[in-house]
């Protein structure tokens, strides 16, 4: 696989944690009767950082392989 095949990989796999971070919230928070914007903010803090900490890392990590493939290409 290319640099550009495996940048688009970890930006894939930077949308899946950060849906992942979301439906665990809304998971977390079905039982609940009524909806609030502050309840559901209290379902993300409880997700907790690192599924937000890992999909930027992962989404930095394919930009960088997706930039480098495509500098390469042009070279």
């Amino acid at each position: 696989m290319n640099n550009k095949g495996v940048g688009v990989t970890f930006c894939l796999i930077s949308a899946i944690l950060i849906s992942a971070k979301y439906i665990s919230a809304a998971i977390f928070m079905s039982n609940v009767t009524s909806w609030d914007s502050s309840l559901f903010k209290s379902g993300i803090n409880y997700v907790g950082p690192f599924l937000s900490s890992a999909s930027i890392v992962a989404l930095i990590m394919g930009l960088l392989f997706l930039g480098y493939g495509l500098y390469t290409d042009k070279k």
